[in-house]
């Protein structure tokens, strides 16, 4: 009978991450690289939480060797192992983020972890928290204490009522909004401005207002937002929801950046009556054509640099690239171009 694999002793990390490591087989399209290495909590009871659109739910209707987290499979291995091929062997690795599940002991190992990596490597750590298993400022500062220069909230759904129906009551989960907002709140008081970074599903049933106003919300309060796109996770509650069009996640990443960039406020901008943008409030031609929007939105490395790239986390190798994670070459840009005004008519632009 094979021991149990538990955190903190054993982690699990996505299939790039193992990869990079020479743990797993395979290579990278376009000859992309993952440059943070993701180190999940992993416990033999698993989640304790039931959102829907999530592969860690508790409910989820898959067998353990099918199971997949944000699209990908996530391979248990210790991480002594990890800590010495990280030490050993040439890697992209610029940043580490060691990502919590909600079980009452996951500050704690969490902590641990961050300890180790930042005793073993000379990498930059970041803490994904979850909110639910937390009591305030105590337990921020010991993920500080531990190491964490940066934390990420994932708040996912940007309405109360989208929380509850996917987080919170509506699949019996313990997820509670406004705990999640007062622990943003908190955690840019621990960690200072700008250090925290929010995670946002688009297409989990909101509009491109709604995403933008909770994008707006965050920067105000001092933190950045890191976007995903829906994909469903087979066996999760969502399985057969649609992802959202491109041209909906490309205008909500154009938005996000020049928020985040203090280019434009929310309050410039024009929506439709069906909650669509139909006007940025500036010329968005400078921005479009870098392309640096429509990559991939995480924490950075040392240089400053997203080193959280996440490739192909959002789509397959064989779809279209949702977030790049690489800056989007001239091809690039001019297919992001004719992308970004799909699904809104001209007579609502004018």
């Amino acid at each position: 009978m094979q021991p149990i694999q538990e955190s903190p002793e054993f982690v699990q990390t996505s299939l790039a991450g193992a990869i990079c490591l020479g743990l797993e087989p395979g290579r990278f399209l376009r000859g992309v690289q993952c440059t943070c290495l993701n180190l999940l909590l992993t416990y033999a009871n698993g989640c304790l939480a039931a959102c829907s659109y999530c592969g860690l739910a508790r409910n989820r209707r898959v067998d353990a060797a099918s199971q997949t987290f944000i699209r990908v499979k996530w391979p248990t291995y210790s991480l002594s192992e990890i800590l010495e091929r990280l030490r050993t062997r040439r890697h992209p690795f610029a940043r580490v983020c060691v990502s919590m599940v909600t079980r009452a002991r996951a500050l704690d190992d969490a902590c641990a972890i961050i300890r180790r990596v930042r005793l073993d490597t000379a990498l930059p750590v970041s803490g994904l928290l979850a909110p639910t298993v937390m009591k305030g400022k105590s337990d921020l500062k010991a993920v500080k204490e531990a190491g964490a220069d940066r934390v990420g909230i994932a708040l996912d759904a940007v309405t109360p009522e989208l929380f509850a129906k996917h987080r919170g009551k509506g699949v019996g989960g313990p997820h509670r909004w406004e705990h999640f907002w007062h622990t943003v709140a908190e955690a840019v008081e621990v960690f200072g401005p700008y250090q925290v970074g929010v995670h946002l599903i688009v297409g989990l049933g909101e509009t491109e207002q709604e995403m933008i106003d909770i994008i707006a919300r965050a920067h105000e309060m001092g933190a950045l937002t890191h976007l995903f796109s829906f994909f469903p996770e087979p066996g999760s509650h969502m399985e057969k929801h649609p992802q959202p069009s491109l041209g909906q996640y490309r205008r909500v990443q154009l938005a996000r950046y020049l928020i985040n960039e203090n280019i434009i406020s929310a309050g410039v901008m024009r929506f439709s009556p069906a909650g669509r943008v139909v006007d940025f409030g500036v010329d968005i031609e400078p921005y479009v054509a870098k392309g640096i929007p429509f990559m991939t939105s995480g924490c950075p490395g040392q240089d400053g640099t997203v080193a959280c790239n996440r490739p192909f986390g959002n789509e397959r190798a064989s779809e279209p690239m949702r977030n790049y994670p690489f800056a989007p070459g001239a091809q690039d840009v001019e297919t992001i171009r004719a992308q970004i005004w799909d699904g809104v008519g001209q007579d609502e632009r004018h």
